[in-house]
């Protein structure tokens, strides 16, 4: 392998991980946020618990790429269902019927996607490649 590509993929490597822990951090910060924004409120709200569920699947997604090297797509699916309920949840009241019914769409095409990738996982899997395992 030449010079610049192990030193290129090393250092690409290097800032991926940089990254991984600043998104980490910054979510650990947001939870914090939240949970001195509950405190100060007083209350526990619906839209507070999905917030943090956000979080806390944001998390779950980095440290899970942080030990495989891998993103499942689910998981990006996961929060985008979740963040559409939230949305649905807090502006119902001021959405127009149009509004409301293609974000329910929207989170059902969602749902359907992950059942889709989710069965194609596992009627279909991918064959193991050595290249790739390491």
């Amino acid at each position: 392998m030449p010079f610049y590509r192990q030193y290129g993929a090393k250092g690409l490597k290097a800032v991926e991980h940089l990254v991984l822990i600043i998104i980490a951090i910054a979510t650990v910060v947001a939870i914090g946020q939240e949970i001195v924004h509950v405190f100060n409120v007083g209350a526990v709200a619906l839209a507070d618990l999905l917030l943090l569920f956000i979080y806390l699947e944001v998390l779950a997604m980095v440290a899970n790429y942080a030990e495989s090297g891998k993103l499942p797509v689910r998981m990006p699916l996961y929060i985008a269902i979740v963040a559409l309920a939230r949305y649905l949840i807090l502006d119902m009241k001021s959405m127009d019927d149009w509004r409301i019914t293609a974000i329910s769409l929207s989170t059902l095409i969602l749902a359907a996607t992950v059942i889709v990738i989710r069965w194609g996982q596992l009627k279909m899997p991918y064959p193991k490649n050595q290249e790739y395992d390491n």
